[in-house]
């Protein structure tokens, strides 16, 4: 085999799987090799098998460190929320791209990075203390975070009064009666910020999992994660 045919076959298979044709650059690139390596591949009247185990192993240490320089990526970090109820219901999103009517550039774009993209996500209290880690890794960090959100468990709760919410007058004496009980919120009465990060799909259940047990306690998750 000659080296033009070898290139040729890994062109071929490279288009198949891009859709594409791919660039000289793009080839050179996917096989850890300069352009001017790839030429000299080319050139070649014969590929010998020292020189084709040669390549696979260049190839494997590329794609070794290439997937561990990708393997974690911050979205967004301490991201203050502010919730915008979702219709006429009781529950809210973390936050709305339009403001005022109009798009909001940044808000659109974070928001089509997290639909985009599964992970790990984790929501801080006002003092940035960590509430709740999770994973997205079925679906998008938007839709999961979202419903996470609203959703209630019984760790996340207040001492709250049950005031009266329907009109009628103030009477002090009526304090008197009310008590100060223990009520179950949802993430949205009580998270301030969160932070995402796009992680490599055969990662999400193992970091979960070393976030949950390095931070244990039991505002963050009740369900203690083991590694897979």
């Amino acid at each position: 085999m000659t080296g033009a045919q070898f290139i040729a076959s890994i062109r071929k298979r490279m288009e198949r799987e891009l859709g594409k044709q791919p660039t000289k650059a793009a080839i050179a690139a996917r096989l850890g090799v300069t352009v001017q390596a790839l030429s000299n591949w080319e050139a070649r009247d014969e590929v010998t098998a020292d020189q084709m185990a040669g390549l696979i192993l260049k190839v494997e240490s590329v794609s070794a460190n290439r997937t561990q320089l990708s393997a974690l990526r911050p979205i967004v970090e301490f991201f203050e929320l502010t919730p915008a109820r979702i219709g006429s219901g009781e529950n809210y999103c973390i936050f709305q791209a339009k403001v005022d009517g109009f798009e909001h550039p940044y808000l659109l774009g974070l928001r089509k990075e997290l639909e985009a993209h599964h992970g790990i996500y984790i929501f801080h209290d006002s003092r940035g203390r960590a509430l709740y880690a999770g994973k997205a890794r079925s679906q998008s960090l938007w839709k999961e975070i979202n419903l996470v959100f609203n959703r209630d468990r019984q760790l996340q709760n207040i001492r709250r009064v049950n005031h009266p919410e329907r009109r009628q007058d103030f009477r002090t004496s009526d304090e008197l009666r009310r008590q100060i009980r223990t009520v179950n919120v949802r993430l949205h009465e009580l998270a301030t910020y969160v932070s995402a990060y796009e992680v490599a799909d055969g990662m999400i259940g193992q970091l979960e999992s070393l976030l949950i047990r390095a931070f244990a306690n039991d505002l963050l998750n009740k369900r203690m994660e083991n590694f897979s």
